[in-house]
């Protein structure tokens, strides 16, 4: 279950006076910043109080409004962001020891995910299970998500039990999601808890929490300290120094999860403070387990509480952004620079032989690839809330229907159909087309950021100008998708190439930035909950011809455009200095076809919100079934990620009627197994 890591994150070992100098240094940097931090939140709940008065609140309270306000509000959330900080801290500590991966986290094993939808579904389906308190379940919950990505995405490369952990993440995120969205009045208020949202009616969570989160400490600090430090040597050393590495090593992971848990109870999720604290108290040059541990405890607590009092401060006064979102925003930077440090692999080049080799089932896979369109696209007009059969269908067809079900299915159903048809197959091409430019076969759309950034762009103009036409959202989406995936491809590139484990490592991180700043814009924006989560989900609800007409001529100018850089495809795939050689403009083909990769995704982003993993199905289906050039592969591409989407959209209305499930739900339950397959293949 252990995993190997680089040696450049493990600095050489470090005299002990030094350590314990550094130690002290960093402690007292890390009591004076939580100190002034505390103050200045405290003091943003309060601001007529002043410091004088909030101290009488504490020390002399008078029982008026505004120091039962101090004692029961403003510090049960002071003292939430540092126990779930210091719980977070040690947390990263932990996982990180116990799989020898720097990457390591309550973010990005799926703990938090597991942890938060366990809660979500005890609240919906089992409440009894809650009356004995939230910590239970949330530890079941993450444990369980722990242990299927170490099943999962355990190997020699620490990176891949990361993108293990965020695909779960993604999976278990979407469940969480369908609950939510047919729960809403059930689970009130949860998603916002879920973001990471430190707001507390009394001390109830804190004084329940803070014994757990103070006993592990201790224990781990004094008990498990050197055992962390020989386990960190790795598995062969450490069990000739006689350690039971197993027993070790689970104990380790237990306490860890339990730790991670405990402040999903207090505040909900709070995401990459494992990641961060850790490696700031790793940076000083602080290298003993039993020091790291409480440092990290302290900084995950400055983390935490500086969050929130950056969310409050860009909230105002009357608003709440989950402190969450920040360090979200905080952790994506940290989860590129640690990608770039320690994602390793070469540029995997797709073989030329396998790509010129010509199919002799062309034709026929071609012909069941059309009629399975035709039956998908048929049985999308058919299904849903209200079923029509074939005979209506031709009917309505031949003009021989009434107006009112020709109303229903071609005012209603065809548009819907065909936009998610459109939108799969520009998802679908564009996942190809920066497949085939980074000779990566994790890539796609989403991981790599254009999704997200995609998503950033069309939101931002719909907040700052909500009567904005509908035909200007793809263009914003366009921006938006170009500066994520510009920045996913630069932090990518080492050594004249793109490693591709590291790019899909940083497009999680970048997506994850952009994930933050698409909520802080809904919480800002007032956007109704459920409204938002189908957005952020990819919907094709609603759409109607005038978002076929808007979608359209995106895909009827980019396709051609994506037909004629095939060649240029197919001569990447033979590496970097070959196409130079053969007199091909290597950079300004590049930028060609990844401006109309971006093109396409964020056009389909801007109609139908943030589908995931079409980018990724499609073009690895249609290589799958037609191995081949890029100019047969991208129109059978198109069509096979056309089909995904219906079917998608089709179960998404069919199978809870007439309650929908956003379609990018769908596409993510079925793509997440498929993208696990993928990663244990690449093993």
């Amino acid at each position: 279950m252990a995993t190997a890591i680089t040696s450049d994150i493990v600095a050489p070992p470090v005299p002990r006076a030094r350590t314990w100098s550094r130690a002290g240094v960093l402690a007292l940097a890390g009591f004076l910043a939580l100190f002034v931090v505390s103050a200045i939140h405290v003091r943003q709940g309060a601001p007529e109080l002043g410091i004088r008065g909030i101290l009488e609140a504490i020390v002399t309270p008078d029982g008026s409004l505004q120091h039962t306000i101090v004692r029961y509000a403003l510090l049960p959330r002071t003292a939430a962001g540092i126990l779930a900080g210091a719980a977070l801290g040690m947390a990263g500590v932990m996982l990180q020891a116990a799989t020898r991966n720097p990457l390591a986290s309550e973010t990005t094993i799926g703990v938090n995910a597991g942890a938060f939808l366990a809660v979500v579904a005890a609240t919906i389906y089992a409440p009894s299970l809650m009356a004995w308190g939230s910590a239970p379940v949330a530890f079941s919950g993450g444990l369980l998500a722990a242990m299927l990505v170490y099943l999962l995405g355990s190997g020699s490369n620490p990176t891949r039990l990361a993108l293990a952990g965020m695909a779960t993440t993604l999976s278990l995120g979407a469940i969480s999601t369908v609950l939510i969205i047919f729960n809403e009045y059930t689970v009130t208020g949860i998603n916002f808890w879920g973001s990471g949202a430190l707001i507390q009616r009394n001390w109830d969570k804190i004084s329940t929490a803070w014994p757990w989160v103070l006993m592990l400490g201790l224990a781990i600090t004094f008990l498990l300290g050197r055992q962390l430090d020989i386990l960190w040597l790795g598995d062969d050393t450490a069990t000739a120094l006689g350690q039971h590495v197993w027993l070790t090593r689970t104990i380790t992971v237990i306490a860890g999860v339990l730790l991670a848990a405990l402040a999903v109870t207090v505040v909900g999720m709070i995401g990459f403070v494992g990641l961060v604290a850790p490696h700031l108290v790793r940076l000083a040059g602080v290298r003993r387990h039993a020091l790291i541990v409480p440092l990290a405890a302290l900084w995950g607590s400055v983390i935490v509480v500086s969050a929130d009092v950056i969310g409050r401060w860009v909230a105002g006064p009357m608003d709440e952004i989950p402190a969450g979102v920040f360090t979200a925003l905080a952790g994506a930077p940290w989860l590129t620079w640690l990608a770039r440090r320690t994602a390793a692999g070469s540029h995997q080049t797709e073989s030329p032989e396998r790509a010129a080799s010509a199919s002799s089932r062309t034709w026929p896979v071609w012909l069941l690839a059309l009629t399975l369109l035709g039956i998908v696209v048929v049985a999308g007009l058919a299904l849903g809330d209200q079923f029509r059969s074939l005979t209506t269908l031709w009917d309505v067809a031949t003009g021989q229907s009434d107006d009112l079900t020709r109303v229903f299915v071609v005012d209603h159903r065809l548009p819907r159909v065909l936009v998610a048809g459109m939108a799969g197959a520009a998802l679908s091409v564009s996942g190809l087309m920066i497949q085939g430019i980074v000779r990566n076969p994790l890539a796609s759309p989403d991981l790599a950021g254009v999704s997200g950034g995609a998503g950033v762009g069309a939101l931002a103009v719909m907040v700052a100008f909500p009567n904005v036409p509908i035909s200007w959202l793809p263009v914003a989406a366009f921006l938006g998708g170009v500066l994520a995936f510009a920045i996913v491809y630069l932090a990518s590139w080492s050594n004249g190439g793109v490693a591709p484990i590291r790019l899909a490592l940083v497009g999680v991180g970048v997506s994850a930035a952009c994930a933050s700043i698409i909520t802080m814009f809904i919480v800002r924006a007032e956007m109704h909950m459920t409204t938002a989560l189908s957005w952020l989900a990819g919907s094709t609800y609603a759409r109607t011809w005038s978002h076929v007409l808007t979608l359209l001529p995106w895909l009827v100018v980019l396709m051609p455009l994506a037909w004629i850089c095939a060649k240029w495809l197919d001569m990447m795939a033979l590496g970097e200095e070959l196409p130079r050689t053969l007199g091909m403009p290597l950079e300004r083909a590049r930028l060609l076809i990844l401006g109309t990769a971006v093109a396409l995704a964020s056009a389909a982003v801007a109609i139908c919100g943030t589908i995931g993993f079409v980018g990724l199905i499609g073009p690895h289906a249609a290589r799958l079934l037609l191995p081949g050039k890029h100019r047969a592969l991208i129109p059978f591409a198109a069509v096979i990620g056309a089909i995904l989407v219906i079917v998608a959209d089709t179960i998404g209305r069919t199978a809870l009627a007439p309650r929908e499930i956003p379609t990018g739900l769908v596409t993510a339950l079925i793509g997440t197994p498929y993208f696990l397959w993928l990663l244990y293949k690449a093993r």
